[in-house]
């Protein structure tokens, strides 16, 4: 039995998948010669259809007019082949075509007609073609008795950048049918071009209209908060429905107008909202458990943000540091180690996580073991000027004045203005009672950049102090003390008046910084030294 087989040209399965072929690697070429061939074997008016659109996309007339007419003989409805001819005509630039064809279009009595005519409009490479057209057809007198439709054609004219027909178009809208769609466009088109005013009246006006709606409930309060009026976009959000998202921005709110009893009262209507409002706003739930003093309750509301949570990675991190808090240290650094293998896979994130470690090893005076993680930071994160100067200080506090000074030059080679970064090295290298000159000229820059830095002066008033200017030391470092109240500036202070010879001086800021800070090591070290 012989078997006839088609050669390629008169394949159709053949010919559909070189189409799509051509099409997932956006060949458009390909794709139309493929499908154009397939519209020839092809009884399926959708082949003939995706034949004229590929066509036109790749500017080919002849070829988009022979497949319009195939699409025709196959069925094809009189509403498509007046879309398809008139995006053939926009292409060409032929207006008048065009707005015969689109109104063939609008005249079909399809239901998706005028949807039909803005994707005609909005795919058209000429904006002033595409607005003239829409200006002519699409008027106040032709548009249908549906709101949705003006609100389309009033956003196109937006995007093409005709403003007054968008808003004209807006405020017929808003006037036939009233609803708070409308008045809520007509207040966007306002508020972006200027008129402040104007917009928050008609949102006011689209609210009452509709006060269920959370969307525009949510974009006036928005916009009453960023003038300012707190209490007023509080009292907004606080009547009707709530979601996550009402919660959220009523929490924001009353965090910028520094309104601790907004926010418990918020605190504790979320934590009692039904579980998928709370489940999504677990994560919010512990900020606020946080800024309000309950840690403990933090702890459990970030256990509870899921892994695909977009706060999950933040939600670890603070449970680290409140941890730490806690003075519950060794979990601290637990859960901060099991986060550097969750997201080995993920610089930022891993950067974050040994920063963090270092940060919190810094807060417990355990020098060594910060260096240690700045500087697997620096590995996934080399030259982070940020992670320079903390291992920098690190290394400064365990003696390592090699290193710190190493880290404090390669930073100032990335940022030569890091001012910082020069008091830093300036400090360093007075405190280790070397390169003296170099060290003067660096805090001088930095005093210049930040004259009243009480931590410039203080490195300033230490310079001194070892270039053995005591009365200008005392002077510059009892500035600093009254500026401040630093615990180490008070220690340098104190022995500066030491060497004075003014020992009751000395005696009564060494108690004030014992007060303020009993541990201090630098105080017990200075102390050790000048009453040995």
């Amino acid at each position: 039995m012989t078997v006839a087989t088609p050669d390629l040209d008169h394949d159709l399965l053949a010919q559909l998948m070189a189409g799509e072929l051509a099409l997932s690697g956006a060949d458009l070429k390909a794709a139309s010669q493929a499908y154009g061939k397939a519209m020839m074997i092809s009884h399926d008016p959708e082949v003939a259809g995706k034949a004229a659109a590929l066509a036109i996309a790749i500017h080919d007339p002849d070829a988009a007019r022979q497949a319009i007419d195939r699409w025709q003989a196959l069925g094809a409805t009189p509403a498509q082949l007046a879309q398809a001819r008139a995006e053939l005509a926009v292409e060409q630039g032929k207006t008048d075509e065009a707005r015969h064809q689109l109104s063939l279009l609008l005249a079909s009595g399809d239901k998706d007609a005028w949807r039909m005519f803005g994707r005609v409009l909005i795919g058209s490479r000429d904006a002033a073609l595409a607005s003239n057209l829409l200006e002519s057809l699409a008027t106040p007198s032709s548009l249908p008795p549906d709101p949705k439709a003006w609100l389309a054609m009033s956003q196109l004219g937006e995007q093409l950048g005709r403003h007054q027909y968008a808003q004209q178009i807006a405020d017929a809208a808003m006037k036939r049918f009233g609803t708070a769609e409308t008045y809520a466009w007509a207040a966007q088109l306002k508020l972006d071009n200027g008129d402040r005013t104007g917009g928050l009246s008609l949102l006011k006006q689209a609210q009452v209209k509709d006060p269920t709606n959370i969307g525009l409930r949510l974009t006036y309060a928005s916009l009453l908060g960023q003038s300012g009026q707190y209490a007023q976009a509080t009292r907004l959000l606080e009547k009707g429905p709530q979601n996550a998202q009402t919660y959220a921005m009523r929490a924001a709110l009353a965090a910028s107008a520094k309104d601790n009893k907004s926010l418990e009262q918020v605190y504790k209507q979320l934590s009692q909202a039904p579980d998928d409002v709370r489940t999504a706003s677990a994560y919010l739930l512990g900020q606020l458990a946080e800024v309000l003093g309950r840690k403990e309750e933090a702890l459990k509301w970030y256990d509870q943000v899921s892994d695909d949570d977009d706060h999950a990675f933040d939600a670890d991190l603070r449970t680290a540091i409140i941890l730490q808090d806690l003075g519950r240290s060794a979990e601290a650094h637990q859960q901060l180690a099991e986060m550097q293998t969750d997201y080995l896979d993920q610089p930022a994130q891993l950067r974050r996580a040994y920063e963090v470690d270092a940060d919190l090893y810094l807060r417990e005076k355990r020098y060594a073991e910060a260096t240690n993680a700045f500087t697997h930071a620096l590995q996934v994160v080399p030259d982070d000027p940020d992670l320079l100067y903390g291992r920098g200080l690190a290394y400064a506090e365990i003696g390592k004045i090699d290193q710190a000074v190493a880290d404090f030059r390669r930073l100032l080679q990335i940022k030569p203005d890091d001012i910082d970064a020069s008091n830093a090295l300036g400090f360093t290298l007075a405190d280790a009672g070397r390169d003296l000159p170099e060290a003067e000229k660096l805090i001088a820059a930095a005093r210049a950049a930040k004259p009243n830095d009480p931590s410039i002066a203080d490195s300033w008033g230490w310079l001194q102090y070892r270039l053995g200017h005591l009365n200008q030391a005392a002077q510059v470092l009892r500035g600093a003390w009254q500026a401040g109240k630093d615990a180490d500036v008070g220690v340098h202070l104190g022995e500066v008046l030491w060497k004075q010879g003014q020992h009751d001086q000395a005696q009564q800021v060494f108690d004030e910084v014992r007060r303020m800070d009993p541990h201090n090591t630098s105080l017990q070290e200075t102390l050790k030294r000048l009453q040995p």
